[in-house]
């Protein structure tokens, strides 16, 4: 199914009418814990939501656990739910993956609508129909392709982020800059991330959500080509799954950041990478997100989270890289030699 997204000019209005598309008994709204006070404000005033009721769970990534899925199924139950009822989730890309997978269970299935709040969320986890939790230590490890009805996309909400969640969602809006196409690529070098300007963020995240929108029509379930959007999510997630086990997490687009830095570094000694274009990719994530702490000792344990990664096949770790920007080039692998090569890079540049 190919979900309607909407690029709003009217906040208020756009939500209203994808509520109307709905047709529906009750309607349950998913926020959490920074999100209520931040960005439900902005939109609670419609007439729709003066009966809505608000299911609210824990902020951050820590909390998108079975746990906090329980939660919910169990308020969805108490407050009357059919499968007639609708959901929106309002929030970043962990409320609607949480609140997505909710929906798709819940009774075998109810509609539900994303209003991502956070940059991330907006060219990232809304859009594609991912929806799920961690488990076991492990990123997104259950979880089912089910597209929302709708996604609805406003810049009105990025305004309330800090400057480390906007680098957050920035780092996705690059890696769709580089398996998209050059220009595009330098455009995104080029933004002024210290004084943003809200409106030409609009249309850049517009942009980024075409790209992505293209690549997962024509690959719903990621058979193929959709593997194009896990460039720097190979190691990435790995550094992600190191972090939270230090019990020190690090957000989702820094992981990433840092994963395209090594799979760039594979993609020039794999597939031929422009050096030229590495180094000023390398050089913008190194000046905006700084470095992931790492030491050799813990290159064995990255390897085993990175043999957890879904895309692999028999147990061979894939990786998406890439011979030049919009080269893409999925399912390609690397020694453990070549790996830990990456990793010494990303550590001591």
């Amino acid at each position: 199914m190919k979900q309607e997204v909407i690029i709003s000019k009217d906040l208020r209005k756009d939500v209203a009418e994808a509520i109307a598309r709905c047709p529906h008994d009750r309607i349950f709204v998913l926020t959490d814990t920074t999100t209520v006070e931040l960005c439900w404000p902005i939109i609670k005033a419609l007439p729709e939501f003066e009966t809505a009721q608000m299911i609210t769970i824990g902020a951050t990534d820590e909390h998108k656990t079975l746990e906090s899925l329980a939660f919910v199924w169990r308020s969805l139950q108490e407050g009357g739910a059919s499968r007639h009822s609708l959901l929106i989730n309002v929030g970043g890309g962990m409320v609607t993956d949480l609140g997505g997978f909710a929906a798709s269970t819940f009774k075998r299935g109810l509609a539900y609508i994303n209003i991502p709040t956070t940059l991330l969320s907006q060219v990232d986890a809304s859009v594609g129909g991912k929806t799920g939790i961690n488990f076991g230590g492990l990123k997104n490890e259950i979880g089912v392709f089910n597209c929302a009805q709708s996604v609805i996309l406003s810049s009105e909400f990025l305004r309330s982020l800090d400057q480390q969640n906007l680098l957050s969602g920035y780092a996705e809006m690059l890696k769709h800059g580089l398996i998209s196409d050059t220009e595009s690529w330098k455009e995104l070098l080029r933004f002024d991330l210290e004084e943003i300007d809200y409106g030409q963020l609009g249309s850049l995240v517009a942009k980024s959500v075409q790209v992505k929108e293209r690549i997962v029509e024509e690959d719903p379930t990621e058979k193929g080509i959709r593997k194009a959007l896990n460039l720097g999510h190979t190691v990435g997630h790995a550094l992600e799954s190191l972090a939270l086990e230090r019990e020190k997490p690090v957000l989702h687009g820094y992981a990433v950041a840092w994963g395209m830095i090594c799979e760039l570094y594979l993609s020039v000694v794999k597939c031929g990478f422009p050096k030229d274009k590495f180094r000023q990719t390398v050089q913008f994530i190194r000046a905006n997100y700084g470095d992931f702490p790492l030491d050799c000792k813990q290159y064995d344990r990255l390897f085993e989270f990175m043999k957890h990664d879904k895309k692999n096949e028999a147990g061979i770790i894939n990786f998406t890289l890439l011979a030049d920007i919009g080269d893409i080039r999925i399912n390609q692998q690397a020694t453990k030699e070549e790996i830990f090569e990456s990793l010494d890079f990303l550590r001591e540049g």
